[in-house]
């Protein structure tokens, strides 16, 4: 997915000369906490409203330009370029310019978290499971292995170190909900498993035997 498929062309921009008491008037009136400042089209940076209320609001833009963010993305550049962006820095939108530094429009903060949620597959159904392991026993290949000896597959498939305790953490999203086979295959295999969602057969059995009972009872 790339950022000229998330562009927003409604937000709204400054240029140097206007006033702050506009540009406050503009974010109040689009619910928006940053604002682009851009000279005839041309990109040159973005504003926090934070930085517009700790302004002099008889001044103009000029006044605030040395505390402006000029980042941007281009729009043939991967959301998640966008998406680094604007965790980095805190950004509620992203400016995104052609090669030449004019406005195209932004990404809002809220189109990204959609697009990492479509991209991740978290709106799928299926279980997630975290392994922690030393980095020298990682193997994806057998990981997929032992998934797919359970008649499952990976869907999603993530990777980082913890700095607290040096682990490999490793997050597999697979195609089925029920994951009581699995997770015994990897503790069969010594794996760690430190947290999951989804369900595990003997707590459907449980609520199986449960409902029946409270069935009976009520004889």
């Amino acid at each position: 997915m790339l950022a000229n498929q998330l562009i927003t062309t409604h937000y709204p921009t400054v240029e140097p000369d206007d006033k702050i008491t506009l540009a406050l008037q503009l974010v109040e009136d689009f619910d928006v906490l940053h604002i682009a400042v851009v000279d005839h089209n041309k990109y040159l940076g973005i504003i926090s409203k934070d930085d517009l209320l700790d302004a002099d609001d008889t001044s103009s833009i000029k006044v605030v330009l040395s505390g402006m963010l000029q980042k941007a993305v281009r729009p043939t550049e991967h959301f998640l370029t966008a998406l680094k962006l604007a965790a980095q820095n805190n950004l509620s939108m992203v400016p995104v310019v052609n090669n030449e530094q004019e406005w195209m429009g932004a990404i809002p903060a809220t189109e990204l978290l959609k697009a990492a949620a479509t991209f991740t597959g978290a709106e799928e159904p299926g279980a997630v499971i975290i392994l922690e392991m030393e980095r020298k026993s990682y193997s994806f290949g057998e990981i997929s292995r032992l998934v797919e000896t359970n008649d499952a597959y990976i869907t999603q498939f993530n990777t980082f170190f913890e700095n607290e305790t040096g682990l490999l953490i490793v997050t597999i999203k697979i195609n089925k909900v029920e994951v009581s086979d699995i997770l015994a295959t990897f503790q069969r295999y010594e794996y760690s498993v430190r947290y999951f969602m989804g369900e595990e057969q003997y707590e459907n059995e449980l609520r199986y035997n449960y409902d029946h009972l409270m069935s009976y009872l009520k004889i």
